[in-house]
């Protein structure tokens, strides 16, 4: 005898109090295994894949995409039992009713983290439910066999692209079905999509050509006109928790900043020794290492600059390791994944650590726990082709390095002026904890070792 179960959006016990339903892996009609995954729903930390507690036929998509969902909400319903499909999945059905959480989810769950953002209800997407309806034979074998690939395909299209890759096609106006992928096995990239921003400017231009048939202001024109007057962006997921974050710490940790412009080129010099090296031939190296490096040594040196400020005990908390976050910018917002215990690791082992914690943050596949116990943190705006910035700290930490783009620039050399590889580093701390002249040593410190990088062998 078959069953209607739903099941219900879990809190893992987190601070998940809401998320974002991005896109449905499977359709009515589909039948589906336990943990097999069934949707993908963002928070504010990561887009991250919620597996099935039920076997049986999905009978209804009770929350369509592009909603938001409060935790305990039914987000999908399924006929079980009746054909075989009882038993096993049922007994966790059964769990997965209970006011607490569904018991299979358990060794799942932890990557379900963070606060998404209450909307109310939507009516985005309106096309789906027809589109739910007509779905085609083949799209729950296409929808089962796309978590195991990095890129996920769509069920109802069959373009196989990533979560961000999907997101920036439709901030850009872009319809992947429309595309040529050139990623593995097909898969749609950033490249080809604006590859195809590109061409549809061509496009424009073509269409309204100045008096020279080219002229750029014409072709400005052209895309202001095709494009509404204004635009709205709900805040959600990463901005939002983001955007709280950094309020809270501006207005909570007293700022300041010091700037340090320093001769590099011994650096970039140095790394790109290590690229020819075999300990570093499986990841790419870059400067950012070497700056890594010599922050950590830094807070070794300088321990109180890798603290933190307990309010509610009236302490200062001095951590003697250090978990270094990474600023990442991804298509979600700004986020900073961490590498656990930076300071035991060898100079290849952060290399590999720093690369993977960027790469998985920018593909939107990063874990709470990527996300969470930082305790000192490097943002690098030089990949934006700025000198420096005035960062803000990072919640519950004390310190943050901004290092800045690689120039060059003319430098006085033993009294001789040359061109010289030249970066200006900023440093913001919490006044509360680190005076100007700590904050001072440590500057100095990390622009000394970068200047000089066999300073980092002789602490090491």
């Amino acid at each position: 005898m078959s069953e209607l179960k739903q099941f219900k959006l879990p809190d893992v016990g987190e601070g998940l109090t809401e998320a974002d339903i991005v896109r449905w892996l499977v359709q009515p009609g589909d039948k589906i295994d336990i943990n097999q995954i069934i949707v993908e729903i963002e928070t504010a930390k990561a887009v991250v894949e919620l597996p099935s507690p039920y076997a049986g036929v999905v009978e209804n998509l009770l929350v369509p995409e592009g909603a938001t969902a409060d935790v305990g909400t039914p987000i999908i319903s399924v006929q079980v039992g009746g054909d075989g499909t009882a038993g096993a999945a049922d007994t966790r059905a059964e769990a997965g009713d209970a006011e607490s959480r569904p018991a299979p989810k358990e060794e799942r769950q932890a990557v379900l983290v963070g606060y998404g953002v209450k909307l109310g209800a939507t009516k985005r997407r309106p096309k789906k439910a027809a589109a739910a309806g007509a779905g085609a034979a083949p799209a729950p074998a296409e929808a089962r066999a796309a978590p195991a690939a990095d890129s996920a395909q769509d069920a109802r299209t069959g373009v196989l692209a990533k979560p961000p890759v999907r997101k920036l096609a439709k901030d850009l106006g872009i319809d992947l079905a429309m595309l040529k992928g050139t990623g593995p096995a097909g898969s749609v990239t950033r490249d080809d999509v604006q590859a195809a921003v590109q061409d549809r400017a061509k496009s424009l231009a073509a269409a309204a050509p100045g008096i020279d048939g080219t002229g750029p202001e014409q072709v400005s024109a052209v895309r202001l006109a095709s494009l509404p007057r204004e635009e709205r962006i709900a805040i959600r997921g990463v901005r939002k928790l983001t955007a709280a974050a950094m309020a809270a710490s501006a207005f909570s940790a007293p700022h300041v900043t010091e700037f340090l412009q320093i001769d590099i080129s011994e650096t970039t010099a140095a790394t790109a020794r290590l690229r020819s090296l075999p300990e570093f031939g499986e990841v790419r190296v870059t400067p950012l290492v070497l700056v890594a490096k010599a922050l950590l040594v830094a807070a070794a040196r300088h321990p109180m600059i890798n603290s933190s400020w307990d309010e509610a005990a009236q302490e200062i908390v001095v951590k003697h390791y250090v978990n270094l976050g990474i600023a990442a910018a991804t298509d979600r917002g700004l986020i900073v994944p961490t590498v656990k215990d930076a300071h035991a690791l060898s100079l290849p082992g952060l290399a590999q650590a720093i690369a993977a914690l960027t790469e998985t943050a920018r593909a939107g596949k990063s874990t709470p726990s990527d996300l969470r116990g930082g305790t000192i943190t490097i943002t690098n705006v030089g990949v934006f082709g700025v000198d420096t910035g005035t960062p803000i700290i990072t919640p519950g930490e004390a310190a943050i390095l901004a290092f800045g783009q690689v120039k060059d620039a003319p430098w006085v050399v033993n009294g001789q002026l040359a061109v010289r590889k030249v970066c200006t580093l900023a440093l913001s701390f919490d006044h509360r904890i680190v005076d100007g002249d700590l904050g001072s040593a440590v500057l100095r410190d990390i622009g000394a070792m970068l200047t000089d990088p066999l300073r980092m062998l002789a602490w090491s």
